[in-house]
């Protein structure tokens, strides 16, 4: 048997509880790893609560049909199945389980084909999973949707949560001349990850400046294309994380505006092959220095619930983490 945090009802971080969970066997053409260090993310706390509603057609209507959350993470193999070819008992690793969810526990089992790569070489469990955080989901966005390159200007509206942090950092190491929004306390956060320029929305509203951007990425969902077209260069294009039927139709409709546009990508649901090819691009990159891991805290299985809290605050300065070991520290 293995610990996991498990929930059965959606509420606050105090329907989280430890559990002892029968250990997964992998299959043929599985990998079990013995995880050590999972993200606790914004996706994570939203599953938890169940809310917003759209967010149960993912988790349960009425209930939580997978009781373990949990989806980045890095640990190390613990055993393959007979027909596993490309990694070996020992490997260190990065993975995502994607909707399959599972992380918070102490051993995931994957499919070697799945969403999985050897974690970057000189960082701690504790930093590769950090590393990843936000990162499947800012670079579809930023590489396939806007095809950010350089000399290009973005504006990411939500630089300092987990995916505008990566956003900051790919689109810097694209070319891009980067501004980040973000609150008063986070603003040496969001410079010290490369941004150009920072905007503090305690004190100005990004919407009504001057400047207009070939890229607002909206990583918070607190905006929206009507907001934001003013801002937009033409040719440009507003992407948020936040599914609306106002965004829906100007993503799959025949919308335009000026010749601007917006979209949102669904990079949950990418293949897991997908996945695997970009994490190991993200793996080269941090293993370059071009990607830094920024930990707010890290915490034992036991303090899953403080964790989640955290994240709730929304006052996090970096990624918050679960451990597996029996030191945090």
């Amino acid at each position: 048997m293995m610990q996991a945090i498990v929930y059965d009802e959606y509420g606050p971080p105090g329907v989280l509880r430890v559990a002892e969970v029968a250990d997964p066997v992998p299959g043929d053409r599985e990998v079990l790893v013995r995880a050590h260090a999972a993200v606790v993310s914004a996706a994570d706390a939203t599953f938890r609560a169940g809310r917003p509603l759209f967010s149960r057609l993912f988790t349960g209507l009425r209930g939580p049909k997978t009781k373990t959350l949990g989806c980045d993470f890095s640990g190390e193999v613990a055993a393959i199945g007979p027909d596993v070819t490309r990694f070996a008992v020992g490997d260190r690793v990065i993975a995502d389980t994607g909707t399959a969810l599972g992380a918070h526990a102490e051993y995931v089992c994957l499919p070697e084909d799945g969403a999985l790569a050897l974690a970057p070489a000189g960082f701690s469990h504790a930093e590769a999973a950090a590393v990843c955080d936000g990162l499947l989901t800012a670079l579809p966005f930023l590489r396939d949707e806007a095809a950010l390159r350089e000399g290009q200007e973005i504006l990411v509206n939500g630089a300092s949560g987990g995916v505008g942090k990566a956003a900051v950092q790919l689109a810097t190491y694209f070319g891009a001349r980067v501004t980040g929004v973000c609150s008063t306390s986070k603003i040496d956060l969001v410079l010290s990850l490369g941004a150009d320029e920072v905007i503090d929305y305690t004190a100005q509203d990004f919407t009504r400046t001057s400047r207009t951007y070939d890229v607002v990425f909206d990583a918070a969902g607190k905006s929206s294309f009507s907001r934001c077209k003013r801002v937009l260069k033409p040719g440009g294009i507003y992407l948020t994380t936040v599914p609306s039927p106002g965004i829906l139709f100007r993503t799959f409709g025949p919308w335009r505006s000026s010749g601007r546009r917006a979209a949102i990508a669904f990079t949950g649901l990418r293949p897991a092959s997908d996945k695997a090819e970009d994490l190991r691009f993200l793996t080269e990159l941090a293993e370059a220095g071009h990607l830094k891991p920024f930990i707010d805290a890290v915490h034992p299985l036991s303090r899953a619930v403080e964790a989640h809290h955290r994240v709730d605050t929304g006052d996090k300065k970096g990624t918050v983490l679960l451990t597996m070991e029996q030191d945090p520290a």
